[in-house]
């Protein structure tokens, strides 16, 4: 038989505690067999076990988290700041078609020569 427990949304304001109480249901084996099956996960009885108590875990800590009074939280989309952390894009002198192609194993006049990869004769 299923357990269930107390899990909140999201929402500002619906209550003091920042959600609203509805009953949601602990994964039974079933559950976790079907969603490994639709995952095309193939899973020992071992596995299942373990993945069933990690999965109603996460489950449980959610429900905690749910307690908390987010009213004065605005939403977010991220929660982490964005940031680049790539370099700015500089165009610099590019090598000379020669030392370009003197690389190459195989060439065709300018152009380097490779082996098809979808299939045909090569030609």
């Amino acid at each position: 038989m299923r357990g269930w427990f107390t899990a909140g949304a999201c929402h500002a304001g619906d209550r003091a505690g920042g959600g609203y109480d509805r009953p949601v249901a602990a994964l039974s084996r079933a559950d976790v067999e079907h969603v490994a099956f639709l995952a095309r996960l193939g899973l020992t009885a071992d596995e299942l076990d373990r993945l069933e108590g990690q999965l109603n875990h996460i489950l449980e800590q959610y429900a905690k988290l749910t307690e908390l009074d987010t009213s004065a939280i605005p939403p977010t989309a991220q929660t982490i700041e964005l940031e680049n952390i790539l370099r700015d894009d500089v165009a610099t002198p590019s090598l000379a078609p020669d030392q370009v192609l003197s690389n190459a194993p195989q060439r065709d006049g300018e152009f380097i020569v490779v082996p098809p990869i979808l299939g045909g004769d090569g030609g």
